[in-house]
């Protein structure tokens, strides 16, 4: 049974059982209007509900989403708790989250375990809360929370919820503490439904549309939030709920709903592959090595989640940068508030810093995170070889490498992995593990097990240039400095990509990441560059003028003073240029050509990537692009984004563009033998 029921003295008590997470399925929904009749029937006293394991109710079965809705409907049955007359408890034992939520509140009273949350993140699957909780909520914590929490997601802690008023109590045992309470003080209480709603303020509702368009850019769902909270503060509540969940059913069947879905479950089966059986090495004390802007996150995400770490650096100079680097980190995270004085100087005390390789013998992993050099990597990877146990997994942090080079550099190449992090890796939750050659399962069980430790969400890879992620970026910059040499601006790509979804366009992206690494990369693929292949210049000729990005003022735009960018004739000048040495007849590109090219380059690229086996799948191309590049999420990912536009389509236009340049724009055979058959991209 979905929902477990016992009477004893005069109580029902109901359990939630749906592992893992207690998803509020028809069987739940089934079982809890049950309880409801049990519990009139047997004339008790109360009902006090909670959730099996750790959890009280992670929200609705979302597998149910894309089926016709099944009766009985959540709201029917939460109307039902909520109006009869034998009063309800929730004891919160976890996190209750949407729908569980909303069950929550049609309680009489709630409370909380301290550790429990209590949230609305429906809007982050493209929906609303759709039992009640645009409705009930602004009744019991007023109108301002209330529109926070539905139109950003973000859920309340037990001292929170408290001080809010949404919570009756805070108890290391909920449901003991539920039966403790008076039956009179219970009787009293007021089901929420009957609470006056707040009155409308509408410029808070403006400022909190505001906030909601710059934090969830282009989404639908909080501002449907937002419009059915206030319309139904003037409303019959029963009224109201009949409004809200119409529009959450609208919400549920569109593409953005989709999309978001598609990603989120992506996501969540990002893990250890169920037919990886090897165990991974201890990872109690590890290496990393480079304690440079990279090496230092790497090293505060290892500490921050209990791992020891020695950081080797060459000299007592670079010690002195590394400790620097790490102390920044730390100082901002307390800055911010999100950890306290004890837990910075835990993780201050968990780093060695050395320059001596002696100091690795004991650690069980070591990760490289020093400069894009074969040389460097190579050197360093024969020393960790030397002192540390030839059961000990190398991984190496590369973007680019030649991870197979790099493995063959040690006599035990089976232990050589990649752990691609993302900057800056103590925040960014994408980790590429890229498979070598002779990677051993327990080094990808390593990459996995402490990918799960860091609450990273890990894609595997196969090797090549970039591997997954920098390899679809590299053609994304590729076609769109063909667009800027052939009748663009760089803020006019920019600015159109950020129209499409991206948080910022990809010349503004160098500009903070730096002109001269990409610059340093376009130079290793000298040597092996297609030359038929069209190289644009105008990425060259800015390095050679200086202009390496916001960090020296000047990049792609200018920074006066260090502040915000503003445009750069002289950049507009030196395209136009570049055009004339190049003898390229420039046209006038609209925001949609310039999105349609730049997509497209990155969908030809990841199907490629896909037949080449270095991606296992196209959810996994959607997991990097979303969670390490900025595609937009709404849109499910790259590939999703693909098989909506239909591989025929996409064939139709690659084709037309490879009239212009038919080395640049050639068909991916996978891409057109899923054309031919009709096929998904998977």
């Amino acid at each position: 049974m979905s929902v477990k029921t016992r009477i004893e003295d005069n109580i029902v008590y109901a359990t939630l059982c749906n592992p893992p997470v207690n998803a509020i399925g028809v069987s739940i929904r089934q079982g809890l209007l049950e309880a409801v009749r049990l519990a009139e029937r047997e004339r008790v006293d109360r009902v006090i509900l909670s959730g099996a394991g750790q959890v009280f109710a992670a929200g609705a079965d979302t597998r149910e989403f894309d089926s016709v809705p099944v009766e009985p409907h959540l709201p029917d049955v939460l109307n039902a708790i909520e109006t009869s007359f034998v009063p309800w408890i929730a004891a919160i034992n976890g996190i209750a989250l949407g729908g569980g939520a909303e069950i929550a509140l049609a309680c009489r009273m709630r409370i909380l375990k301290p550790d429990a949350v209590i949230g609305f993140p429906e809007v982050m699957l493209g929906v609303i809360p759709g039992a009640g909780g645009t409705q009930r909520l602004p009744r019991l914590i007023g109108l301002e929370a209330a529109l926070n929490a539905v139109s950003t997601g973000k859920p309340f802690s037990a001292m929170e919820a408290q001080s809010l008023g949404l919570i009756y109590a805070i108890e290391e045992d909920p449901i003991e503490a539920a039966f403790m309470v008076n039956s009179e003080e219970l009787q009293c209480c007021v089901p929420t439904w009957e609470l006056p709603a707040p009155e409308l303020d509408p410029a808070l509702v403006e400022q909190t549309r505001r906030v909601s368009s710059k934090k969830l850019r282009n989404q639908d769902a909080p501002s449907y939030a937002i419009d059915v909270m206030s319309a139904g503060l003037s409303m019959n509540f029963f009224d109201a709920m009949r409004m809200e969940r119409e529009t959450f059913l609208k919400l549920r069947a569109s593409s953005q709903a989709k999309s978001l879905r598609h990603i989120f479950f992506a996501e969540r089966s990002a893990k250890k592959p169920a037919s990886l059986m090897a165990d991974s090495v201890p990872l109690e004390c590890g290496v990393v090595v480079g304690g440079g802007t990279m090496g230092a996150s790497i090293c505060y995400a290892l500490v921050s989640a209990g791992i020891n770490v020695t950081l080797l650096e060459t000299n007592a100079q670079t010690i002195d940068q590394a400790k620097n680097n790490v102390d920044s980190i730390i100082e901002a995270s307390l800055d911010r508030g999100l950890i306290d004085n004890r837990e910075a100087a835990d993780r201050r005390s968990r780093v060695t810093f050395s320059e001596d390789y002696k100091d690795a013998s004991k650690a069980t992993f070591a990760i490289e995170a020093a400069f894009e050099s074969m040389e460097v990597k190579i050197s360093i990877f024969k020393k960790l070889s030397d002192y540390m146990s030839a059961d000990a997994v190398l991984a190496t942090n590369t973007s680019y490498l030649d991870v197979n080079e790099i493995a063959r550099s040690v006599e035990e190449e089976a232990r050589v992995i990649g752990l691609h992090f993302f900057a800056p890796a103590h925040i960014m939750k994408l980790l590429e593990i890229v498979k070598a050659e002779k990677t051993s399962d327990v080094a990808l069980a390593t990459g996995f097990s402490l990918g799960k430790l860091l609450r990273k969400i890990p894609v595997i890879s196969g090797v090549c240039d970039g591997f997954i992620g920098n390899r679809i970026l590299a053609r994304y910059r590729e076609a769109a400095d063909t667009v800027l040499l052939e009748g663009s601006t760089p803020w006019e790509i920019d600015e159109a990509m950020v129209d499409f979804g991206y948080p910022m366009g990809p010349y503004e992206a160098q500009d903070l990441s730096g002109l001269d690494i990409a610059h340093a990369n376009r130079r290793r693929q000298d040597a092996s560059r297609d030359p038929n292949r069209r190289y644009v210049l105008i990425a060259d000729r800015m390095v050679e003028l200086g202009k390496l990005g916001k960090k020296v003022g000047a990049g792609w735009y200018r920074y006066p003073g260090g502040g915000g960018k503003v445009e750069d004739p002289i950049v507009a000048d030196l395209a136009l240029e570049e055009a004339r040495f190049a003898d390229v007849q420039r046209v006038e590109y609209s925001s949609t050509d310039i999105q349609e090219r730049l997509v497209l380059a990155m969908i030809n690229e990841a199907a490629d990537i896909l037949s080449e086996g270095i991606a296992d799948s196209a959810s996994d191309v959607d997991i990097v692009t979303v969670a390490g590049y900025g595609f937009p999420r709404w849109r499910g990912g790259l590939m999703h984004y693909a098989n909506c536009l239909g591989a025929q389509n996409i064939v139709n236009k690659l084709e037309a563009l490879a009239v212009e340049d038919p080395v640049a724009w050639k068909v991916s055979p996978y891409l057109r033998e899923c054309a031919d058959k009709s096929l998904a991209i998977v």
